[in-house]
């Protein structure tokens, strides 16, 4: 079981939400903090609720001088949480080109941006700890999911590249898909979503795949095996199951 006691992790994407609620765990176990986000006033308020030593290091994803400073600021990491993402529910036919471009800027592109940044690092001292989150709607193509659902496509793909190449080093890769989580973003949805999850209760998953050694987790792991399975169904079955929306 991985022990985070004294040990120096970067969470991206953590003001609030899953984030937030991950960071609250890692700080009960030891860890010492930095987290990151756009707003600095929400992230003062996240680093004073924690119960350990955290600093707040604000950061724009969607851009690369903005993330190589932080970075810079942060200094040698012996982790790095990816969870930063934005989501506008859209279909083809209500294509908004700025919306789209910025999800795959800040999901995916931003992801490779804060990878990126530490990994170097990580690679030149032969230790580290990278976690990205995917999700489930990633595994294939879903209606009403343009911008979001490719987006997190490219973040499980790039974990499993860098699995790939990392697996038998002392750098740990780790990816966490979960489903729906109850926050600003999911309520933005105007249909039901299924087995969604606190983010109390995301992070306490993600923080028990983080102690272990295993790659990938997805969960809730009933909900999982829909999105799992489905990439193994051919495309007239599988597209029945997920009819367009808005008709």
């Amino acid at each position: 079981m991985r022990d985070f006691r004294g040990k120096r992790y970067w969470l991206v994407g953590a003001s609030e939400g899953l984030g937030l609620a991950l960071a609250q765990k890692l700080s009960a176990a030891g860890a010492d903090l930095v987290l990151s986000a756009r707003s600095e006033a929400t992230l003062a308020t996240a680093v004073a609720g924690l119960p350990g030593k955290a600093i707040a290091l604000p950061v724009d994803v969607a851009s690369a001088d903005s993330v190589a400073a932080a970075a810079a600021q942060s200094g040698d990491v012996d982790g790095v949480v990816f969870l930063a993402g934005v989501y506008w529910p859209m279909r083809a036919q209500d294509w908004d080109s700025k919306a789209a471009e910025t999800m795959a800027d800040v999901n995916f592109t931003g992801c490779i941006r804060a990878i990126g940044a530490v990994l170097p690092g990580m690679v030149a001292r032969g230790r580290g700890h990278v976690v990205i989150t995917g999700s489930l709607s990633g595994f294939r193509g879903l209606p009403g999911a343009i911008g979001y659902a490719a987006s997190k496509a490219g973040t499980m793909v790039l974990a499993e590249s860098l699995y790939a190449d990392l697996r038998k080093t002392d750098i740990a890769v780790q990816l966490a898909n979960p489903g729906f989580i109850r926050t600003r973003l999911t309520a933005k949805n105007d249909f039901a979503m299924p087995f969604i999850l606190e983010p109390e209760a995301a992070a306490e998953i993600m923080f028990r795949h983080m102690q272990s050694r295993r790659f990938k987790i997805s969960f809730p792991t009933l909900f999982s095996w829909l999105f799992r399975g489905g990439q193994f169904l051919p495309d007239a079955l599988y597209y029945r199951m997920f009819p367009p929306r808005g008709r």
